[in-house]
This record gives C-alpha cells, sequence and structure tokens, in this order.
C-alpha cells in the first residue's frame, strides 16, 4: 500500500471506486466510465456528516440514470464497508457518509505511523514542474517587493516536491536589457569614487552605497585605466562584473530567506547562443510569425507617428487583443521576444511550468501564454500534440508598516527597504509565514510590530504557540511520569474525534493544494489547526477532567498525549513546507 492510501481520504476514495467497480459488474453501471471528476471530501456543514461524494452526480447523466437512483445504488455498496455507519442522500445526489469512531482513531495512529511522510503524495508522478520566482533585475539587493514571491515560489516547490513531482526551481538573470548598462554607468561612477573623485549620482542611474564595493574592487583591479576612457571601452567589462556580484548578493539575500534555487538562467547567454532566433525560425516555420506594421498607438497620428515593418507573433490567434513584435526597430530583440525563447528552451525540459511575477507584470500574461502555447503544442517542445501546461501566478506588492505608519526608505539601497534589514529584525520564520498568510494576488500590508505580536491576531505566533504547547504539554507529562501512548485511543471522546478529523484532511490539503499551485492553503490549515487546537486546550482551562494530563487516569492521559503529539507533528509537517521551522517553547 503506498502512502497515500493508507490516510481515510485516499482509502475511502478507493472505497468508492470498488463500489462503481461492484455496480458495473453488476449491470446498474456502463463500463468505461470517466471518473476524473469524482470527489470525497468532508461535507461543507460537519452537522451532515463525515465524508461526501459526488460520484453520482457525476456519473448518472453519461449512465443514462437518474442522480439518486444512482446514489442509491452506491450507498447500499458503501453501507457495507465496516468503518460506515451511516449514508444519506442529500439534494439531487450527494452522498454523506458517517464514520465510526473507530476509523477516526486508525487515521490517528496512522499519522503517528507515517511521522513526517503522513500527508506526502504520489499525484505528481514523477512529473517534471519547473518554477521560475523571484527572477529580479540583477541591479540590487533583494527588497520586500522580491520577498513575497520568492516566499510564494520557494513554497511552491516544496510543496510540489511533496506532493511527487519532481521540481527544477529557476531564477531567470535579465541581464542583456538597458537596465544592466545602467547598472554599469553606475558602477563606473563608483569606480571613479573610489580612485579619490568626488561624484554625484545624477537621476537615472542606481544611487545605493551597496555599488561602493564593487567599485573599490574595480579600482584595485584596474588602477585608472577606466577613468577616462570612453564607455565603449569599459561597458561589457563593468557590467559583466557588476552582475556578477550582484547575483552575489541576491543569492546571499535569499538565503537569509532559506531559498536557493537550481538553476540561474541568463538572458544574455540565451541570447548569444541563438535561442530567441531558434524560436522564431520554429514560428516562422509554423506561420506564426511574420512581418509586419503594428497599429499606431492611440492619439498618434502619422504625422508623429511612422509605422515599421517589425517580425510580429500571431498572438491574436491564441486569445490575445494583438500580434506582438518579438524585435525592435534596431533589429534587437524585444522583451517578449528574449522571454518567448526562455520559455520555449525551459519547455524542453518541464512536463509543466509555473512562473511567480509580480503584479505589475499582468499585461503581458495574454502574450507569453499564447507563445508557450504556441511553442509547445503540436510539433512543440512537448510533441504531445497538447501545449505544456503552463501558469502565471501573480504576487501584490507588501506595503511595509511600523505602528500603522509607511516605514522609510533604506540608505543603503538608495530607495527602497532590503529583504536582509526585515528578516534580520524580525526573522525568517515570521517574514517566510507571513507572506503564505494572504492568497498571492490580495494586497498585504507586513506591519513589524504586528508580525512579532504575541496574540492569537497574529497567525505565526498562534501556529508556532500551538506546537509549542504541545511541546510543554509533552515535556509536564514526561515529568509526571506520563509517555504518550496510542494503546488506548478508544478512550478519547466526540471533541477529540473533532480535532482528529480536521488533522485528517492534511493530505487532501496537500494534493489540492498542489493542483491548484496554491501553497498559501497548508498556511491556511496550520491556522485553523492551531485555532482547533488551543480551542480543545481552553476547554481544558475551564474542565479539569478535559486537561491533557489527567494524573489520576494514565491510560487516559497516554492516550491525549498521543493525540498531542500527532497534532504536533502534523504543525512540523505543514511548517516544513512552508520553509517554517517549529519551534519547542516560547
Amino acid at each position: 500500500m503506498s502512502i497515500a492510501n493508507q490516510t481515510i481520504y485516499a482509502a475511502f476514495t478507493g472505497h468508492l471506486h470498488a463500489a462503481l467497480d461492484a455496480l458495473e459488474a453488476a449491470g446498474v453501471l456502463p463500463g468505461g466510465l470517466k471518473r476524473g471528476a469524482i470527489t470525497v471530501e468532508p461535507p461543507r456543514d460537519p452537522a451532515h456528516g463525515d465524508l461526501a461524494t459526488n460520484a453520482a452526480m457525476v456519473l448518472a447523466k453519461p449512465a443514462g440514470l437518474k442522480p439518486r437512483d444512482l446514489a442509491d445504488a452506491l450507498v447500499g455498496e458503501l453501507t457495507k464497508l465496516p468503518q460506515v455507519t451511516g449514508a444519506e442522500i442529500a439534494g439531487p445526489g450527494f452522498i454523506n457518509l458517517r464514520l465510526s469512531p473507530a476509523a477516526w482513531l486508525a487515521e490517528l495512529r496512522a499519522i503517528a505511523d507515517l511521522g513526517a511522510h503522513y500527508g506526502r503524495s504520489t499525484m505528481g508522478g514523477g512529473s517534471t514542474v519547473n518554477v521560475e520566482y523571484v527572477s529580479a533585475n540583477p541591479t540590487g539587493p533583494m527588497h520586500m517587493g522580491h520577498c513575497r514571491g520568492a516566499v510564494v515560489g520557494d513554497a511552491l516547490c516544496t510543496l510540489l516536491e511533496f506532493a511527487g513531482h519532481k521540481v527544477i526551481r529557476e531564477y531567470y538573470v535579465n541581464d542583456a536589457g538597458a537596465q544592466v548598462d545602467v547598472l554599469a554607468r553606475s558602477v563606473h561612477l563608483r569606480y571613479r569614487e573610489a580612485l579619490g573623485e568626488t561624484v554625484t549620482i545624477p537621476e537615472g542611474l542606481y544611487p545605493g552605497d551597496y555599488l561602493v564595493p564593487i567599485g573599490q574592487e574595480l579600482a584595485k583591479e584596474y588602477g585608472d585605466k577606466y577613468v577616462a576612457a570612453p564607455e565603449g571601452d569599459w561597458l561589457l567589462l563593468f557590467r559583466t562584473q557588476a552582475v556578477a556580484a550582484m547575483l552575489v548578493m541576491i543569492k546571499d539575500d535569499l538565503a537569509l530567506l532559506g531559498i536557493r534555487h537550481d538553476l540561474f538562467s541568463s538572458e544574455a547567454e540565451l541570447q548569444a547562443a541563438g535561442k530567441p532566433e531558434e524560436a522564431e525560425a520554429f514560428l516562422r516555420a509554423r506561420g506564426l510569425v511574420y512581418d509586419g506594421q503594428l497599429e499606431a498607438p492611440k492619439g498618434k497620428t502619422l504625422d508623429d507617428w511612422e509605422p515599421v515593418e517589425l517580425p510580429l507573433f500571431r498572438s491574436t490567434k491564441f486569445g490575445d487583443d494583438q500580434d506582438r513584435p518579438i524585435k525592435k526597430s534596431d533589429g534587437s530583440w524585444t522583451y517578449f521576444g528574449a522571454d518567448l525563447a526562455y520559455h520555449f528552451q525551459k519547455a524542453q525540459s518541464a512536463d509543466a511550468l509555473v512562473d511567480i511575477w509580480g503584479a505589475d507584470h499582468a499585461g503581458t500574461v495574454k502574450r507569453i501564454k499564447a507563445a508557450v502555447a504556441a511553442l509547445t503544442g503540436g510539433e512543440g517542445a512537448g510533441a504531445t500534440g497538447e501545449p505544456t501546461p503552463f501558469e502565471i501566478k501573480l504576487v501584490q506588492m507588501v506595503q511595509l508598516l511600523r505602528n500603522g505608519e509607511p516605514v522609510k526608505m533604506s540608505k543603503r539601497s538608495g530607495n527602497f527597504v532590503t529583504l536582509a534589514d526585515v528578516v534580520r529584525e524580525v526573522g525568517k520564520d515570521v517574514v517566510r509565514f507571513t507572506m503564505l498568510t494572504r492568497k498571492p494576488e490580495a494586497q498585504m500590508d507586513f506591519d513589524f510590530a504586528k508580525v512579532v505580536e504575541a496574540s492569537k491576531d497574529n497567525p505565526v505566533f498562534y501556529v508556532q504557540y500551538a506546537h509549542a504547547r504541545v511541546s510543554s504539554t509533552l515535556r509536564k507529562g514526561a515529568a509526571e511520569g506520563f509517555a504518550p501512548s496510542g494503546e488506548h485511543v478508544e478512550l478519547l471522546g466526540e471533541e477529540e474525534l473533532e480535532l482528529i478529523k480536521l488533522a485528517a484532511q492534511f493530505p487532501r490539503i496537500v494534493e489540492a493544494a498542489a493542483a491548484a499551485r496554491e501553497a498559501h492553503r497548508i498556511a491556511f490549515f496550520l491556522q485553523d489547526l492551531a485555532a482547533a487546537f488551543h480551542g480543545y486546550w481552553n476547554v481544558g482551562n475551564d474542565r479539569v477532567e478535559k486537561r491533557f494530563i489527567v494524573a489520576q487516569d494514565g491510560n487516559l492521559t497516554g492516550a491525549r498525549l498521543f493525540l498531542a503529539t500527532q497534532i504536533g507533528q502534523l504543525i512540523r509537517n505543514g511548517l516544513a513546507l512552508l520553509g517554517v521551522e517549529a519551534v519547542e517553547e516560547m
């Protein structure tokens, strides 16, 4: 039996399919019906039961049956299971099942047996997903505008691996555009400054003090060789060395968040290798790139706009509102043209692609999705006849506050607050968890005071405190001579069973989060689990007999400590997916 099939939702999915097989064998259902849309999940209202399935609703029409008639037949099969104590048909044909306490106690033991592997899935089937995230221009240190996308991408990678995928963590280095020439010119000024010249950083160049050490290194290496030299003599050299230095800084900043990438792909190297030309030739051969003229921009007339013939990608064929140029009038590649070639290259080594972008790139989503569909469908990189699955997740900016007031900019960076400064002040775990407490597409405020506040209104604290409470309870139990034991878990009551039922959702939430590419669902689950655990704990504050440690009943105490141990394990499992450490005490 695989890891996934040892968990209750997977097991009952198997039971459901066995019931459907039995109905097929009996001639009630025709064979070969597609079952992919069938689900087994908790009912929306817990009062309706423990598990619900839409199987009768999904299969009735293709089977030529009424949903309730098929539901009746399915109930007849499912109630043969010893774990099922009741079954009801709701609405037009949904089936709600009630399970015995023994079924949930078996799940509690499964958590103990699987430990750190509880929730791990094989749903990915070993398929490779390329996740590109951060990909900030290599012109300075990481700032909080990059932080959220970095955490979202990194947590997604860990989640996908846990769900059975192979993952390529990729950073695309935009080192071929005008911004890196601006970087080189900014560094040249710092180089001259290091040689004793008084310089003023003009508007349009990067003013941050982080470029001072790079200028000093160049001064040591080259002396005054390039002080008065024409730009053409030093621009490429300074650009190359500045980008290399920036990447070291970026990697160091990301390491503070526990983030690493498997691959750093250079746009400059991509262009030098002729990859954009390959992509253009591929698309031209299929009639998807042609030479044409763009329409005049709105508000422009023939007097102030001159039409130019450019190579255009037929993105309108894939749902875009206009065809897009892949080259500029000077023959250089547009950002879209280079990005198109980059995705063409990525798709050749992955079964699916995910990009994590800032929300300010929303306007380019449609065209790059069109390009990937054109490049990978039919005879494209995937060569399967279907385009390579490609998703873009947009991440909103983060507003930094301190006690509700906007945070002042960093002198070192020039015009932003560095990620490193934030991590050093509040810690990696606080930053990472906070970035996942809202959907990425929702606006977020990051208040330095609130994210370290020790209150139930702070989800970071509340989840960490739940784990610390578990650890404290186990230490106290050990000091009093009690140990966790699964031998008498049948002594656990209804309140404890409700906690187990919530915990048992973790494997299905992992799979749903991985399928939707939404790691924040794990953070949401942990908040729910922590709230339920704290709620159960608080019952013991008022009722002594409900405490974890009941001195006069060693068997019950052992069972409750066993439950607490598994809740702690689940919190650790979930936090590990988010890249957050579980604390033992607070």
